[in-house]
């Protein structure tokens, strides 16, 4: 239950703060006092669009906070709590903050909140009705929303299954779609695939084997230098056969290497010498035998040399072609290995569609069937739904109105079969729902947007949330001139209505007609200051005496007239003899 909302610079309200109790509260007020503000203001705390518009001229920003009771462990206190808010004894507080610029903050129990989760609050906590509502419940998708939220469990689970089908159905008709269009890009594509694929099979390069070749052409290409310097350091190290008095490091070594092994035995240092000496001469050994064999075995064919330089420009090729900048062969078989893959998804494109095809034809069979049940769903809870609502009519002084519901379908040759009949679908079914009205008898069953004036609009509207608030009901309604265009009787019989409704929840009504208010718990007088803004002082709660002088004032303009002051009094008597 909404206990309190205060408001700061907002519109017309500079600073006020609105006390609510259970039960039927009306507010009341001069035009333009600032009564809507109230509807306002709980639209911004329940997550509704901030226009910027609505800060007061002079301030920086609008603030409004609210507090509002929940029952532990109901789902708006659970998901509240998620968001990490914390409840005082039950109470939970809400504020919105609105800036000049246009900024928007929320926050829930002490916690900065992105405002979606305020709208998300809502549903659980406070229905909002106002002339806006009027308008959009003569839309037909909001008629065909009304009543599966009225049907309930019969229509959610079919809806559901119905849902999860389109959606399935969608995706594969776009996937299908796609492919056929696409059918001769991707042959095109597979053609170019296959070509680069049997290049690179035709030249079959190895892992490496640009690196590889890279250096073994840079030795053929200068084996007569290598062979040369090979043999003269040979030479250097182990001597020449042909220049016996030559002098080569070996010899050299293994002399010294005598001349220190000669007196080793008197000084260890010596002999440590002596050792690194003689791994020096097996050193100087090892690398001349490998000198030797180095310069044996080297390969100095130029035709070797050419095939090699063959074999490097084919993979340059391929590289170029296939290959990443600087990547060499390793990207080529990357790109080889990738394209295999993707030429193996083309080829069976046409394996993919036949499935898809398939697929298609199946869902839309399982459509059919799933849309005509929602279809009949649908038409079992209107006949409920429109007698229910018939029956509150009579209630708020349309006794011979007649409400109904006509569900139809439209004719599609692209739409799936329902009923023997080839018709549109969308993602809630098959359906066309629109709410119909004869307001009296003889009168043929017209839509409301034709057919309702504008108070029987709003006995049509109230008629229907009575009907929700018993199948779906929510803590706190709040009406905005529910009672617009409607007078006299009427407007009797709408307050007697909400007081009825109010039994089994909070409501607030803001009106303009005193037959609606004098059937409140509680009425709220919104006054402006002088200075034409709404103060703190300007939300107070009328008793007694101050109670008549108000309800006179809307029947007549004038608070001492005694014709309006006796009227106001039975308005009050009325209203406490039904219960109030």
């Amino acid at each position: 239950m909404l206990e309190e909302m205060r408001i700061r610079s907002l519109g017309v309200i500079d600073d006020a703060v609105v006390e609510l109790s259970p039960g039927f509260t009306a507010v009341t007020g001069e035009t333009g006092a600032g009564k809507t503000m109230v509807v306002t203001s709980l639209g911004l705390l329940l997550g509704g669009r901030a226009d910027p518009a609505l800060v007061r001229i002079g301030a920086k920003s609008a603030v409004v906070e609210g507090r509002i009771s929940v029952s532990p462990g109901a789902p708006a206190a659970l998901r509240a709590e998620e968001a990490g808010a914390e409840l005082d004894d039950g109470t939970l507080l809400i504020s919105r903050t609105v800036s000049a610029e246009g900024r928007s903050r929320a926050h829930i129990g002490g916690r900065s909140v992105p405002v979606g989760m305020l709208s998300e609050l809502a549903d659980e906590l406070v229905a909002v009705h106002g002339q806006t509502d009027q308008q959009g419940l003569l839309r037909p998708a909001r008629q065909r929303e009304a009543l599966d939220r009225y049907a309930g469990d019969a229509v959610t689970g079919p809806h559901a299954k119905y849902a999860a089908a389109y959606r399935r159905l969608r995706a594969v008709s776009v996937e299908l779609d796609e492919l056929t269009t696409r059918a001769r890009e991707r042959a095109q594509e597979a053609d170019l695939l296959r070509f680069g694929l049997g290049e690179i099979e035709g030249v079959e390069p190895r892992a490496g084997e640009d690196v590889e070749l890279a250096a073994e052409a840079e030795r053929l290409g200068h084996a007569e230098a290598l062979a040369s310097a090979a043999s003269v350091a040979h030479a250097a190290l182990a001597g020449n056969p042909e220049d016996p008095e030559g002098v080569d490091a070996a010899t050299l070594v293994a002399g010294a290497g005598r001349a220190l092994d000669a007196v080793r035995s008197h000084d260890p240092a010596l002999a440590a010498l002596a050792d690194r000496m003689g791994e020096i001469s097996i050193l100087l050994g090892d690398v001349a035998g490998e000198l030797a064999g180095y310069a044996d075995n080297l390969d100095a064919d130029p035709l070797r040399l050419a095939a090699v330089e063959e074999r490097r420009a084919a993979l340059t090729a391929l590289t170029r072609k296939y290959g990443g900048h600087g990547e060499g062969i390793a990207a080529v078989l990357a790109w080889s290995e990738q394209s295999a893959e993707r030429l193996t998804e083309l080829d069976g494109d046409d394996d993919r569609i036949g499935e898809l095809a398939a697929e298609r034809d199946a869902l839309r069979s399982e459509l059919s069937g799933l849309a005509q049940a929602l279809t009949d769903a649908r038409t079992e809870a209107a006949a409920r739904f429109a007698e229910a609502v018939t029956e509150e009519l009579a209630s708020l002084a349309m006794p011979h109105a007649r409400v109904s519901f006509e569900i139809r379908q439209s004719e599609d040759p692209e739409g799936v079969e329902v009923g023997g009949r080839t018709v549109a679908y969308g993602p809630s079914g098959v359906d066309e729902v629109e709410l119909l009205l004869a307001p009296h008898p003889g009168a043929p069953p017209r839509p409301i947007a034709k057919g309702a004036s504008g108070g029987e609009l709003s006995r049509v509207m109230l008629a229907v949330e009575v009907v929700f608030a018993g199948t779906d009901p929510v803590p706190t309604y709040l009406f905005d001139e529910v009672d617009a265009g409607v007078g006299g009787k009427a407007a009797v019989e709408i307050g007697r209505r909400l007081a009825k409704l109010a039994k089994t929840a909070q409501v607030v009504v803001v009106t303009h007609l005193p037959q609606v208010a004098a059937f409140a718990d509680r009425q709220l007088l919104v006054e402006k200051t002088n200075d034409g803004s709404v103060t703190r002082s300007g939300v107070t709660v009328l008793e007694g005496e101050d109670r008549v002088r108000e309800l006179s004032r809307m029947l007549a303009g004038q608070e001492d007239s005694q014709t309006a002051r006796a009227h106001a009094e039975e308005l009050l008597a009325t209203a406490r003899a039904d219960g109030r």
